[in-house]
């Protein structure tokens, strides 16, 4: 089967000199695993580091990628909960399954978790062909979603849903910040606020405003501008104040997030793409009461509730846009520049 490989890193983000489409072996089921043809894959920040081989370095040779959609081909013989020819989409969070955390709903604290197509490997991630995962990796598509929508929703999707449900617990009313609203998990959060009947301002670059308002956001402001924060008071002043601020952007626009919060507020954070040597006004948090909190990924659980909405009709997936597996570098390329990038970008074989 084809695949997209490298063999070396990419320190300096020149994807073209070690991405190249190879003939690696077809995987076989053991016999907890599923197998399924790759209809549709989505790129991830993670992808990026790969090939950097930073913050970690992942196994050599690399297949990337950890959103993937696709039909099911094959099944290993204890595998119970698909069949050949459903349309299943990947879980990306591997933990043990028999820690105390994993035994308690808390799969993502588990502290032998992987990331898929990130920390796995040799060969093994969503950029390929035919894949193959656990089948306590891998959910069933809705009816009504497509291939590349559950690609796109994968992660993301249940980033968001955790980011949101289960850690800020938000509730109907509230008035919520999503910071970096045109990526892939901003697009979502922006959605999920709006399916909890929130006030949503979302924040982007100038080119990304009119789309933020219609993918569901309320406001949209340019968080370029050194008076972002100033031009969401205004906003947020009649609405009651920001009840929560959903990031993933980190160090540049950390304190200002904390000054925007209401007393009793909440920061979730899943990343930090500016950077993570964030400044922080201690007197933001204990005078205010703020609450921090992290979240990074979350349960299979969550993404079917996510996948359910979708379903539904209520949550849909934003694609930027679709690569051939020859145009992977460029594809990379993209989602790093970020230039004009509203939502996922997607592969296909």
């Amino acid at each position: 089967m084809k695949a997209v490989v490298y063999d070396k890193y990419a320190p300096n983000d020149d994807y073209k000199s070690i991405l190249s489409v190879k003939e690696i072996p077809d995987p076989k089921p053991k016999p907890n695993e599923v197998v399924f043809r790759v209809k549709a894959a989505a790129l991830n920040y993670n992808d990026i580091w790969g090939m950097r081989g930073q913050p970690v370095a992942v196994p050599l040779p690399h297949v990337s990628g950890s959103d993937a959609a696709g039909e099911v081909i094959a099944i290993g013989e204890d595998v119970t909960n698909f069949k050949v020819g459903d349309r299943v989409v990947s879980h990306s969070n591997m933990s043990c399954r028999v820690c105390d955390a994993c035994t308690d709903g808390r799969e993502y604290d588990c502290q032998k978790r992987t990331i898929w197509g990130f920390q796995t490997g040799p060969t093994w991630g969503a950029f390929s062909e035919i894949t193959h995962l656990p089948e306590v990796n891998v959910a069933k598509i809705p009816e009504g979603v497509s291939f590349d929508e559950a690609a796109a929703a994968s992660m993301t999707l249940l980033t968001s849903w955790h980011m949101l449900v289960g850690r800020a617990k938000i509730h109907p009313g509230q008035t919520v910040l999503i910071m970096g609203g045109g990526s892939g998990v901003g697009s979502f959060g922006i959605q999920i606020a709006k399916l909890y009947n929130c006030n949503v301002i979302a924040t982007g670059s100038p080119d990304k405003l009119d789309k933020l308002k219609e993918i569901g956001a309320d406001f949209a402001v340019d968080h370029r501008k050194p008076d972002w924060a100033k031009e969401v008071r205004q906003i947020a002043k009649p609405l009651g104040g920001i009840d929560i601020s959903f990031d993933h952007i980190g160090q540049t626009h950390w304190n200002d997030q904390l000054t925007l919060l209401k007393y009793g507020g909440t920061l979730v954070t899943c990343g930090a793409t500016t950077g993570y040597d964030a400044k922080t006004d201690l007197r933001h948090i204990f005078f205010k009461g703020t609450n921090i909190l992290g979240s990074t990924q979350g349960t299979k659980a969550e993404l079917e509730q996510g996948l359910y909405w979708m379903g539904k009709k209520k949550i849909k997936a934003t694609i930027d846009s679709v690569y051939s597996f020859e145009n992977a570098a460029e594809a990379h390329t993209k989602m790093l520049t970020g230039k004009g990038l509203v939502g996922k970008i997607l592969l296909k074989p």
